[in-house]
């Protein structure tokens, strides 16, 4: 095993297909660390035109890092070097991971979920965790790429019902599909049932046309592309057709038994509390349900959503789990997160003002109270009976 005369910067043991040279020295809180990077192409550790590079040094900018060759050197504060060889390494395993099974996936996301992830608890791999692909079609694999996404996948394994909670863009629905899809090729169950409510988006699109099937595909053409995503599309039409895999709408949902089935409902944050009950009593026998939606993008005309009631009512219970995912958890572009982030202040700065003018009125109701009750001679009263009309008698 390669040795350093700092020794200390790193305690857990080397990766065994990693070979480095360091030649390391520490003076007050600075260190100057030397890493060889044999048997990896260093434009796919570094990236086009240096990207995953300048990306570590966004990461720890009290870091100067210099690429000579395989060789690479950090130099700066003592605790940043420490965690960027520690990352550092980590992005070699991965790139030889990669490799191996003939994938480019390391990229700028990838440099800083896993600078994140070993920020968060420095004795996990981020190499390992990302690493676990759910399924893998026409050469591109689908795995979780947050530690948010991770944990998400890891409750559909463990529960019978999951409730993933989230913004647009965390891979909700996408990630449950897969795990549905994987279920089915394992023979874990005997069909894929995709469903979602069939709610406009806040527009009125009258009377479609053709026949029901051509009405109601619109709302749920997402999940068929989904699936062609995942699987071989020439095969989805013929699974399609023998009831293998169905995509409906919720209503048809209703007074049926889902026995040996893995069910995703997507679009949950449309359902009315009364359809959330339904959907969830449909459970049946070595089935397992996945409930997707975003609490923030409610589209329902009036009403409360099901699922931020269900929430409430279901806490506590075993083999129910709920996995909240956040911004953090966003895959796609990078303005997504800060899109989402934006709205979550904006909401949660309009609901302060609505209980700050909620309060004034009510602070002005009670001092009209009191002036009219010292105006009448007498304290004023919280809760009085009921006035008795007066009966009026005719003749």
């Amino acid at each position: 095993m390669p040795t350093c005369s700092a020794g200390t910067f790193r305690k857990a043991p080397l990766a065994n297909n990693s070979q480095y040279d360091r030649d390391a020295f520490r003076a007050d809180d600075r260190d100057h660390v030397e890493l060889r990077v044999d048997g990896v192409a260093m434009v796919r550790l570094l990236g086009p035109q240096d990207r995953l590079l300048k990306t570590i040094e966004k990461q720890y900018p009290r870091v100067e890092v210099l690429v000579r060759g395989n060789e690479i050197t950090l130099d700066g504060d003592a605790g940043q070097v420490r965690a960027a060889v520690r990352l550092v390494e980590e992005l070699v395993t991965m790139v030889r991971a990669d490799q191996e099974l003939g994938q480019h996936e390391v990229n700028e996301f990838s440099v800083t979920e896993s600078a994140k992830i070993l920020a968060s608890d420095p004795r996990v791999s981020p190499a390992e965790l990302l690493s676990q692909a759910i399924l893998t079609s026409r050469g591109k694999s689908i795995r979780p790429k947050t530690l948010g996404q991770k944990n998400y996948v890891d409750a559909i394994d463990e529960n019978t019902i999951v409730f993933g909670i989230g913004p647009a863009g965390t891979g909700k629905t996408y990630l449950a599909m897969a795990k549905a899809v994987q279920a089915l090729q394992r023979k874990e169950v005997s069909r894929i049932i995709l469903t979602r409510p069939a709610v406009e988006a806040g527009e009125r699109l009258g009377y479609l046309p053709g026949t029901l099937t051509d009405k109601i595909d619109p709302y749920l053409r997402p999940l068929y592309d989904a699936l062609n995503e995942m699987m071989d599309p020439e095969i989805v039409p013929k699974l399609l057709a023998a009831g293998t895999i169905e995509v409906a709408p919720l209503a048809y949902m209703r007074g049926r038994t889902l026995n040996d089935s893995f069910i995703v409902l997507d679009e949950a944050q449309n359902t009315t509390p009364e359809q959330m009950k339904m959907f969830l009593t449909r459970l049946g026998h070595g089935s397992k349900m996945v409930v997707t939606g975003d609490v923030t993008q409610v589209d329902l005309p009036a009403g409360a959503s099901g699922l931020q009631l269900v929430t409430r009512v279901l806490d506590g219970i075993d083999e129910i789990h709920f996995a909240r995912l956040t911004s953090e958890d966003v895959v796609r572009h990078s303005l997504v997160g800060r899109i989402v982030d934006a709205y979550t202040k904006f909401d949660a700065e309009r609901q302060a003002q609505r209980f700050e003018r909620h309060g004034d009125r009510e602070s002005g109701q009670a001092a009209e109270d009191v002036n009219r009750a010292a105006r009448r001679g007498r304290e004023p009263q919280d809760h009085q009976a009921p006035r008795t009309p007066t009966k009026r008698w005719g003749r």
